[in-house]
């Protein structure tokens, strides 16, 4: 028996977007920038798909939806392309939970002499919406929040951090990898001016993404070459996979009415199975909180011996797939720098467990994860020197 239970990492492809993935590799190949039938052919699957994300997202014109390489290509689009507009160093505001593909282009603009803030989160990684007004400077030019933190579940008030912003007339983005096809999202609503979608989070495949831009907001193409999504990104599209990513966004939005509440449900039927198990302690804010997902640390855990990646790999020998928010670097662990920015100590940041569920989750998948893992746990820390660790 196996089971998958790390959806936040990756999705299984669906198959509906495989057939169709296959049937444009073999009738409608061609280059969609050329002018003859094949490449119109192609083209036509092209925008077909950008009406298939933008309809997810309710984005009015489907010309708003830039197809990338995925979700970190995506967000650095929205980073870089906005700070590329200005001649001088201006400021950004992040939040300091934000994925990789937010921090990193950050410390370069650091490097480049911007001004970044990064906004604190209290204990279950919320941003408080005062501390971003407090933080705006006249010279603030955009701020990116994360929607859905997916480490920990954590959403974030994104429409009062987005009025706000906007009020200050900053440019405001978001990553909604997590979000997007789990909780609707209306961009005609939403005061968000650029929003990152990811396909194989939604069971695409991997290798395409794409970025929300506001109609009117400028930004500088990161690549140069011909310019093919709109003149924001050269290359020429990956047509398949983007017609994959179309289908799986359109097959999401029909699904998610039902489908969010039944993880919901599931969600909730995991939390409360492992309640009475007092060496795990959940992380994130459990009401506004991704439909999927479940996330702890380990209590009593030493972080060398036992680690969150310790956790990992012994499930993974029961058949069971979950993830770690510890990364190792050069055969040594580093704590989570996500728990750590909640406020975790080092012990606790370098054993936090993440279980992220999916379509194919039963009830019997999560009665089964549970009592795996408490075997596991009381293997490796008895309850005993558990509360003798902690007392």
């Amino acid at each position: 028996m196996q089971i998958y239970l790390d959806y936040s990492a990756t999705t299984p492809t669906r198959l509906e977007a495989i057939s169709t993935m296959q049937a444009v590799l073999t009738q409608q190949w061609g280059n969609p920038s050329s002018l003859h039938e094949w490449g119109g052919r192609a083209a036509t699957v092209l925008e077909q798909a950008r009406m298939q994300v933008a309809s997810l997202v309710n984005a009015r014109n489907a010309e708003s939806i830039i197809f990338t390489s995925g979700g970190t290509e995506a967000d650095n689009l929205a980073i870089m392309g906005v700070a590329q507009r200005y001649s001088s160093p201006q400021h950004l505001i992040i939040s300091s939970i934000e994925h990789s593909a937010i921090a990193e282009p950050a410390r370069s603009l650091e490097r480049w002499g911007w001004q970044v803030t990064r906004l604190p989160v209290d204990g279950n990684g919320c941003v408080n919406p005062d501390r971003l007004q407090a933080a705006l400077q006249p010279n603030t030019v955009l701020v990116s929040i994360v929607y859905g933190q997916s480490e920990v579940g954590t959403l974030q008030p994104i429409e009062t951090l987005g009025k706000i912003t906007r009020s200050h007339g900053a440019l405001f983005h978001t990553d909604a990898v997590q979000v997007a096809g789990r909780l609707p999202i209306d961009l005609q609503e939403l005061p968000v001016d650029l929003l990152s979608l990811s396909s194989h989070k939604i069971y695409g495949p991997q290798g395409a993404g794409a970025l929300y831009i506001r109609p009117g907001v400028e930004i500088v193409p990161l690549l140069g070459g011909g310019g093919q999504e709109s003149k924001l990104r050269s290359g020429t599209q990956a047509v398949p996979i983007i017609a994959g990513f179309g289908i799986a966004a359109e097959l999401a939005a029909q699904e998610m009415p039902t489908e969010t509440s039944r993880l919901v449900s599931l969600r909730d039927r995991l939390f409360a199975q492992l309640a009475d198990v007092p060496q795990l302690i959940p992380t994130g804010d459990r009401q506004s909180r991704l439909p999927h997902h479940a996330s702890f640390y380990i209590k009593g855990a030493d972080g060398e011996k036992v680690s969150g990646k310790t956790i990992v790999r012994q499930m993974n020998l029961a058949g069971i797939g979950i993830g770690a928010g510890s990364a190792c670097h050069s055969g040594k662990l580093s704590p989570s720098p996500i728990l750590l920015a909640m406020g975790y100590d080092k012990a606790a940041a370098l054993s936090g467990i993440r279980l992220t569920l999916g379509r194919e989750t039963t009830a019997a998948d999560i009665d089964w994860t549970a009592t795996v893992l408490k075997q596991i746990l009381d293997r490796l820390i008895p309850v005993k020197l558990q509360l003798s660790v902690n007392s």
